[in-house]
């Protein structure tokens, strides 16, 4: 299978961490390709019209993207625990957190794009406002939800939790959003020990 991929993407790692959880990360082809609001990537774009990453192409020449369902497929091929709950409670749990660590990723973006691409002038300052309030919101719940965030069992929601985090501590890493939150400090510091997450450490590579 080949994944288009990028070392920089918190998106591309919530892949790629699921398939070292399920044994699957040797049957990818991780192609590096740069795309972005403003690299646009003829030929990404020629397999999948968002022109984003990631992107999966499968041995049949089928398509997925983007990361949840590229995940949720990665999951369907292994017989271990799976990632994605199959139902009930347990699912909904799962499917909340990946909404909120997702969630964070995008708002994280948004404010990544308005502080490196636009002058001070054009820059607003409402937007970068109303961010910082969400994002001390998505925190300060996380840190109310470790204690059930260690008692599950690994869930795609915990993969894409730490890659907000990890995403936070690549970009942002003056925030020091352990302040005041032991309780999810502690819940990353053992999840981001995990060979998965290692091995997955993003890197500015373009």
């Amino acid at each position: 299978m080949k994944l288009y991929w990028s070392s920089r993407s918190p998106y591309v790692r919530k892949v790629m961490i699921a398939a070292h959880e399920t044994g699957l990360v040797g049957r990818l082809d991780c192609e590096r390709v740069i795309v972005s609001a403003f690299a646009e990537n003829e030929e990404v774009r020629a397999v999948n019209p968002l022109g984003k990453i990631p992107t999966l192409v499968l041995d049949d020449g089928m398509v997925l993207y983007d990361s949840p369902v590229i995940c949720e497929y990665l999951d369907g091929l292994h017989d271990g625990p799976k990632l994605f709950p199959p139902s009930g409670r347990a699912r909904f749990a799962a499917l909340r957190w990946l909404a909120l660590g997702d969630g964070m990723l995008d708002m994280l973006l948004a404010r990544m794009y308005e502080l490196r691409t636009r002058t001070d002038a054009q820059r607003s300052q409402k937007l970068l406002d109303v961010i910082a309030v969400k994002q001390k919101s998505c925190l300060d719940a996380l840190d109310a939800m470790a204690a059930e965030l260690t008692e599950a069992p690994v869930t795609i929601g915990h993969i894409a939790i730490v890659c907000a985090l990890g995403y936070l501590d690549f970009r942002f890493a003056d925030d020091d959003w352990r302040a005041g939150r032991p309780a999810l400090a502690a819940w990353h510091k053992v999840f981001a020990a995990r060979p998965s997450v290692v091995a997955t450490e993003p890197v500015d590579v373009y």
